[in-house]
C-alpha cells in the first residue's frame, strides 16, 4: 500500500500497489509497426532514385506467449518483419539490405519494445543509375 496525497486539502488516500503482471498490457496495433519498420527502412536505405517507390513494411505481430513470463511481467511481443523496396544500381545490394535488416531490428525494437526475430528484405526493382555522357544504355 502506498499514501498518494489529493493535493487540495492533504488528506492523504491509500493506493494499492499492483504487481506488474496484473496491471494489463499495452497492445501496439499491426499497422503502427509496419509505419515504424517502414520509415527505419527508409533513414537505412538513404537517397533513393526519383523515381523510385518509398519502402514499406508489412508486419506479424505475435502477443507474448509464456504465461511464467508475463506474470514476472518480463514478456515482450516479437515482431516480424518483411520490407519492400527498390534501390538504385549498381550497388552493394547485400550490404544495404544487411543495413536495412541492421536498422529496421534496432528501431522497431527499441521505439515499441518488441524483439525482432526476422527482417526480410525484398528488393522489387533495381534503378540503374544514368551514366554519364551515355545514352542511356545500361550494359
Amino acid at each position: 500500500m502506498t499514501s498518494v496525497s489529493d493535493g487540495r486539502d492533504g488528506t492523504r488516500a491509500t493506493a494499492a500497489v499492483v504487481v506488474p503482471g496484473e496491471r494489463g498490457a499495452t497492445r501496439i496495433a499491426d499497422r503502427v509497426v509496419a509505419k515504424i519498420a517502414a520509415q527505419a527502412a527508409r533513414e537505412a536505405v538513404g537517397v533513393l532514385p526519383t523515381d523510385a517507390a518509398p519502402p514499406y513494411a508489412t508486419v506479424v505481430v505475435r502477443p507474448p506467449v509464456p504465461e511464467s513470463a508475463r506474470a514476472l511481467g518480463t514478456a515482450t511481443a516479437s515482431a516480424r518483419v518483411r520490407v519492400h523496396l527498390e534501390l538504385d544500381y549498381p550497388t552493394d545490394i547485400g550490404a544495404r539490405c544487411a543495413a536495412v535488416r541492421r536498422h529496421v531490428a534496432e528501431r522497431v525494437s527499441a521505439l515499441v519494445n518488441m524483439e525482432v526475430p526476422e527482417v526480410a528484405v525484398e528488393v522489387e526493382r533495381l534503378h540503374p543509375a544514368p551514366a554519364h555522357g551515355a545514352d542511356g544504355r545500361t550494359r
